[in-house]
């Protein structure tokens, strides 16, 4: 079956023409169509006895050798909503109880004074430029305004790049230092403000992670940011999880709260775009993962909006981008989640007696292939069409296109 989609000219933003439907979940353990309300940082909305405690923790904590005391360029006790927003986040990861509070605070004063943490992302650790866009980074963010941090260790899978970063209590500091520094990066991002963006997401990539060899550098990683980053993440997404992780969840889900579980969104290998595109606009996903966001994307300012689709299993979907005048030169970027489909592009003229031009030949796309990024200058006016063929396959598929015309400067 054959559905075409023809969105105004020159207009990137524009949604196809399709009904949406629900994406296909059965694969997910869980995932979460609706997740916990965020916690309310209006000390208006608080309950009394967590306004009580918030001005005991304030009392306390004015009474202790660490009064002065600042957090992420925030003062603590300087009267500031933001400074709100960071005493409520420590009282919320100890249930409000005061005391464990201000020990978890003040703990945490000491690390980052210890560590170095508030000047951290000046720091130039250039000795873990390469894993910079691989291991961990920030990337835009989700469609509620949370910024996207990304995680993938698989690349430790290969002994000489593990023996590089982790071989050696030297090696594992640095790492650890740098790791923090992304992290850090990613708070600055934050608003700190009632009704802002008071928290980020978290994507981990589990796929070909080596879980023994990482062990102590995962233990290390995880005890530093619950000590210390609390309530920093809205939702943890895992990818590309492997059937014993889901088999180990299972086991454990029973005995975790329902505000732990209805953080976690998990999914299997080969869902990762239909996964995230939930969550985050395909702009500002990695190519990597299904989405059309690339590392130097960032150069050329915000990233530009894109449309979202979908094919049925059995479906070929045509996007037709008309109105496009000779001497143009139309730019497009297109992916499909897991392709494993055929792809194919033309450029039709709207003069009867021209011959349509074969743009990007028909090819069969891989489930690893990234996103399309082709261009093309017309000769005559016309329309361009890209096809994607998923008539062979039974699974339906997100699918996200953007596209841009640049007029001739040429006079005629």
């Amino acid at each position: 079956m054959d559905s075409s989609l023809s969105p105004s000219p020159f207009d990137p933003t524009k949604t196809p023409n399709t009904e949406p439907k629900k994406s296909f979940m059965s694969s997910l353990i869980p995932l979460r169509s609706n997740h916990l309300k965020e916690d309310t940082y209006f000390v208006s909305e608080l309950k009394p006895t967590e306004q009580k405690s918030l001005q005991e923790l304030k009392e306390k904590l004015s009474a202790s050798s660490f009064g002065a005391s600042s957090m992420w360029g925030v003062p603590l006790l300087g009267g500031d909503d933001r400074a709100d927003v960071i005493l409520l986040k420590f009282l919320r990861a100890r249930d409000f109880k005061v005391g464990d509070s201000l020990r978890m605070l003040e703990k945490c004063l000491e690390w980052r004074e210890e560590f170095k943490a508030e000047k951290l992302t000046e720091e130039d650790l250039g000795c873990f430029k390469d894993l910079e866009g691989k291991v961990a980074y920030m990337r835009g963010y989700d469609k509620e305004g949370h910024p996207v941090c990304y995680n993938a260790y698989g690349v430790f899978k290969e002994r000489e790049m593990y023996e590089r970063v982790f071989g050696d209590e030297e090696k594992l500091k640095k790492f650890l230092r740098w790791r923090v520094q992304v992290l850090e990066r990613g708070v600055k991002m934050l608003h700190f403000k009632p009704g802002g963006v008071n928290s980020m997401i978290q994507v981990t990539d589990l796929k070909d992670m080596p879980k023994r060899e990482l062990r102590v550098a995962s233990n290390q990683i995880l005890s530093l940011f619950q000590d210390n980053y609390p309530e920093m993440v809205a939702t943890k997404i895992f990818i590309n999880v492997p059937w014993y992780f889901s088999v180990i969840y299972s086991m454990f889900s029973p005995f975790l709260t329902h505000r732990t579980k209805s953080k976690f969104v998990m999914s299997k290998e080969g869902n990762a775009a239909e996964t995230l595109y939930k969550f985050i606009r395909p702009e500002d996903i990695p190519v990597q993962y299904g989405g059309l966001s690339r590392p130097t994307d960032s150069q050329n300012g915000p990233p530009k909006p894109a449309s979202e689709f979908s094919i049925k299993g059995g479906e070929k979907v045509n996007i037709q981008i008309e109105g496009i005048e000779g001497g143009a030169t139309i730019t497009w970027d297109i992916v499909v989640g897991g392709w494993d489909l055929e792809y194919t592009a033309e450029f039709v003229p709207n003069a009867e007696e021209s011959y349509a031009i074969v743009v990007e030949k028909p090819r069969k796309m891989k489930a690893s292939d990234e996103a399309v990024c082709n261009s093309f200058t017309t000769g005559e006016a016309g329309k361009l069409i890209l096809s994607v063929d998923n008539t062979l396959s039974r699974k339906k598929k997100v699918a996200a296109y953007r596209y841009t015309v640049r007029k001739s400067t040429t006079a005629v």
